[in-house]
């Protein structure tokens, strides 16, 4: 039995936070049923008839239901989870058809992308973990048995920057020079471009020294740092099995690299020779490996993939010094940060930007280095806040705390407005979120929901337009672009954390929720959540219920992974049925709210909500003072 409390605060004007909370689930319900009939076939796969010619593609079918099993992990539809299943199962079987996987798993290509393709199975674990234990487990063995060819134990490196399923497919294409575009050319230049004088003319493209075989050779073999995101499926299985082989793999791979950043003044290189020398294919330089520092990203791809590291590895362990992979590199590009108006940056990621920053793009604000070549940083973009905001999710330390005050202290624009944009990773409203954190944005919660529910209504408008009509190769994108469930805004506000790292990280979260009578997870029906702060001695949560006539049941647990436990709380109550008046009165009086307090030790409080009652909970919080694991309340540990 969990240790329980009961709402009885009456619900008299429900906050609007709640009622627009509740009317988001609504349409997204609606949406996605759209989606799937208007987008997808009877088995699931995507309506394409279109072949794939390049080793590109594989993220982006995926990519299309990523958020489902999310949604449904927040409280969708009952019939969610078996939806986004099928369409896992369907594009699997449509991508083998493709040519593109083998023994259902990509068949060799960067992590960057596998980081992307992965987060839908990662969220079918979370919600079914005794379902997809199999699968998960034999796709993480591909790393960490060194016998499937990918793992090298003796240098510790993963043996090419594309890897997966296919150890015979090595390099970085399949035909004879690298299909570049004149445009990726124009956006992020040429990866090897100091084997050119700098005074020398641009080669034709099929005879340009720095395609073809120097990247094959120079940029095709060895690790890379984007290959850390690898670590996400490998904690993956270790939360589904608990095996210790997947815990000291990621202790021996991640502390691989943890050594050369420490050996590189902090900063994590982004490349390694097959023999585990660093630069040993770059002339001993610590850039210009494959996505990595010099191109095509720089810290959009390497930063992600080192907090995706740096978090499992310390889940993992318990070892918190892992967390040091990201910090000396985010304070490194911080501490080359130049105020300047994103119109005058030489950033390559100027679609995200204009868009996100929309009337602040002539507004001094601090930008920061991206990306590092033999000509020193360049690429100066706005700080993304998925990074820093994560690593501070995770450890609550002051130092990660003061460099967001920083960060917020130095920027140009308003942390507190909140923009309608899009982007594919269904984030980058983490600025506002962490205003309303701090508490000086306490009208966040209803805007964020008002603005989820804008690109819902705009992307049902995209599918009404663009249903029907044949994708052809180059405009797969469409799907990610038109699929309609959003879940930014619920994950912060109920779960009290930031979305999950795009290329292949595990939600966080302070806390989730299960519905204890249907025993699945989720918020049950007209409940809704506030998560308000999330400091671990006072991490504040209320809990409503709208029904005017059904009771509710909440667990409440702790972390993700029930890796947190409660040594207590203190809640709302009122006792005092007086409010309610007397036979002859027309309204009533102020309900009198009183504090009362419960001691445990655990990860779950189950939380008793009778029809039209709200209560708030303020938390403390002991972090990772349990094992993560994909284990529920109503399993035996929980029981």
């Amino acid at each position: 039995m969990h240790a329980a409390v009961t709402a009885s605060v009456p619900l008299l004007e429900p906050p609007g936070w709640a009622i627009a909370q509740r009317e988001l689930f609504d349409l997204l319900d609606r949406a996605w049923r759209q989606f799937a009939r208007d987008f997808t076939g009877p088995d699931g796969r995507s309506v394409y008839d279109d072949g794939l010619t390049s080793r590109d593609g594989v993220d982006d079918f995926y990519e299309t239901f990523f958020n489902w099993p999310q949604l449904y992990l927040l409280g969708g539809a009952d019939d969610l989870l078996a939806e986004a299943e099928r369409h896992w199962e369907g594009v699997t079987r449509q991508l083998t058809e493709l040519g593109m996987l083998q023994d259902e798993y990509e068949r060799g290509y960067d992590w960057f992308h596998q980081g992307e393709s992965l987060l839908l199975l990662y969220f079918l674990c979370m919600a079914a973990p005794g379902r997809w234990r199999e699968c998960a487990l034999r796709f993480a063995e591909l790393y960490v048995d060194p016998a499937q060819g990918n793992y090298d134990p003796a240098h510790r490196i993963l043996r090419r920057p594309h890897n997966g399923s296919d150890p015979a497919r090595d390099g970085l294409f399949d035909g004879g020079w690298y299909p570049w575009l004149p445009r990726e050319a124009a956006t992020y230049g040429f990866p090897l471009a100091w084997l050119l004088p700098a005074d020398a003319d641009e080669p034709p493209r099929d005879h340009d020294p720095r395609l073809g075989e120097q990247m094959r050779r120079r940029m095709g073999d060895g690790d890379t740092a984007v290959n850390l995101a690898a670590s996400g499926l490998v904690f993956n299985a270790l939360l589904l099995s608990g095996d210790r082989r997947y815990r000291d793999w990621l202790a021996e791979y991640v502390g691989a690299w943890r050594e050369r950043a420490a050996a590189n003044n902090g900063v994590l290189p982004d490349n390694v020779a097959p023999d585990g020398t660093v630069g040993g294919l770059l002339e001993g330089r610590w850039y210009g490996g494959h996505y990595g520092w010099s191109w095509p990203h720089g810290w959009y791809s390497v930063g992600h993939a080192a907090v995706v590291g740096a978090l499992t590895a310390t889940l993992a362990t318990g070892d918190e010094t892992f967390t040091d992979l990201v910090r000396p590199a985010l304070d490194e590009i911080i501490g080359h940060g130049k105020v300047m108006a994103f119109t005058e940056a030489d950033s390559s990621l100027a679609a995200k930007w204009s868009v996100q920053l929309r009337d602040d793009v002539d507004t001094p604000t601090l930008h920061v280095p991206f990306r590092y070549d033999d000509r020193g940083w360049f690429d100066y973009n706005p700080m993304l806040m998925g990074v820093p905001a994560a690593l501070w999710h995770h450890t609550a330390a002051p130092e990660d705390r003061e460099r967001l005050e920083r960060l917020r202290a130095a920027a140009g624009h308003d942390w507190r407005i909140v923009r309608p944009f899009r982007s594919k990773e269904e984030a980058g409203h983490e600025e506002p979120w962490l205003a309303y954190l701090a508490g000086d944005n306490p009208d966040y919660p209803e805007r964020i929901l008002a603005a989820a529910q804008a690109q819902v209504r705009h992307r049902l408008t995209r599918m009404e337009r663009y249903r029907g009509r044949a994708v052809p190769e180059a405009d797969i994108h469409l799907w990610q672009q038109s699929n309609p469930v959003v879940t930014e805004a619920l994950v912060q506000l109920t779960w009290g954390a930031p979305q999950v790292v795009y290329n292949g990280g595990l939600q966080q979260a302070r806390v989730r929720y299960y519905d204890a009578r249907a025993r699945r997870p989720g918020l049950p029906p007209s409940v809704a959540a506030l998560v308000s702060r999330i400091d671990p001695e006072a991490t504040v949560v209320e809990l409503v219920n709208l029904d005017p006539q059904e009771p509710r049941s909440v667990l409440v647990q702790a972390g993700a992974f029930a890796e947190h436990h409660i040594r207590g709380a203190e809640y709302s109550a009122c006792e005092d049925p007086s409010w309610i008046g007397g036979l002859y009165d027309y309204g009533h009086r102020e309900p009198v709210v009183t504090t009362a307090s419960i001691d445990l030790d655990g990860p779950w409080l189950r939380v008793d909500l009778p029809r039209s009652t709200r209560i708030r909970l303020s938390l403390r919080l002991a972090l990772r003072a349990g094992t993560a694991s994909y284990a529920t309340p109503f399993d035996e540990r929980g029981a």
